[in-house]
């Protein structure tokens, strides 16, 4: 299958998978005789196992790192399962930091016409009249 097949069934850009595979987040892809890329079920199976991780939230360097520990087979298995903890906990903290911000935009949007109308006066509407 082509690239542009392969990039509609998995929704990832051409441009991505040609990006993964030059990093070396996928292995080589196949080529016909003319050089151009032609994808096998597995390797279409490989970037759609990417494409869960990379939803997932985790980072183009640890999938790196997890994709090549499993090379190691099952002796990998403690540190595959340390990036996977270790990515959770990042998205957890971003997580964290974008519901501090919700909860600003919230207030804000709950008090708005008694506190932020009036702040808004004293620092920029009142300032100008000055």
């Amino acid at each position: 299958m082509n690239i542009k097949k392969v990039s509609e069934r998995t929704g990832i850009s051409a441009d991505t998978i040609r990006y993964y595979e030059r990093i070396g987040l996928i292995p080589p892809v196949t080529r016909n005789a003319a050089g151009i890329r032609d994808f096998s079920q597995h390797e279409i199976e490989v970037l759609e196992f990417v494409r869960l991780f990379k939803t997932a939230g985790m980072s183009v360097e640890s999938l790196i790192d997890y994709i090549k520990l499993l090379d190691k087979g099952d002796e990998s298995i403690p540190a595959r399962l340390s990036i996977l903890q270790d990515e959770k906990d990042k998205l957890e903290g971003r997580l964290a930091t974008l519901q501090a911000a919700l909860n600003r935009l919230n207030y804000k949007i709950e008090n708005y016409e008694n506190k932020v109308v009036p702040r808004e006066r004293e620092l920029f509407i009142e300032r100008e009249a000055d």
